[in-house]
């Protein structure tokens, strides 16, 4: 099968599963539009999913994008709390500044997401990417690593948590 085909197929599994699971279905009206839906989806979409032959374990990759969306959620909760603490102390415990960290992924839609996770993550965002360097610049809200220049930590605090399951997702 090649490999065209096989993305869109696919995306058509997982567009009617999801359709299927949101959607409370009742008659097969609406089965049909869901698959015609999905079918739609795939056929527009389809071939931006697998693009190379490495994804022969999509089923990994699926489950590793499991594990990452779950520490996601995880980091988020944590820092949620973090900012919070912050902005109901008295006196505003806050060092911000703007970090530069280091990436080692090497697609875009890996580096995309990643940007995204650090944005979403409260007390960060990501202001800028230098892709020559696979440098990544942050505003955050407090710096709680010793030295604003040390690239290495402030890497392995902010980014390294997401970086290792998005090299299993993506690379």
């Amino acid at each position: 099968m090649k490999i065209k085909t096989r993305s869109r197929l696919v995306v058509f599994i997982l567009s009617a599963f999801v359709w299927f699971a949101l959607t409370n279905m009742k008659n097969w009206q609406e089965v049909f539009v869901g698959l015609l839906l999905s079918l739609l989806v795939s056929l527009i979409a389809g071939q931006f999913l697998i693009t190379t032959e490495k994804t022969k374990h999509l089923f990994l990759r699926i489950l590793a994008f499991a594990k990452y969306f779950l520490r996601f959620i995880w980091e988020m909760i944590k820092a949620n709390f973090h900012v919070a603490y912050i902005v109901l102390h008295p006196d505003l415990p806050i060092k911000p500044g703007i970090v530069k960290v280091k990436t080692k992924l090497t697609k875009d839609s890996a580096k995309t997401i990643l940007c995204n996770s650090i944005t979403l993550t409260p007390g960060t965002m990501t202001v800028d990417i230098n892709p020559d360097k696979n440098e990544i610049y942050i505003h955050w809200i407090d710096i709680v690593t010793k030295d604003y220049y040390n690239i290495d930590e402030n890497t392995a605090t902010i980014s390294a948590k997401f970086e290792k399951l998005l090299t299993e997702v993506f690379e």
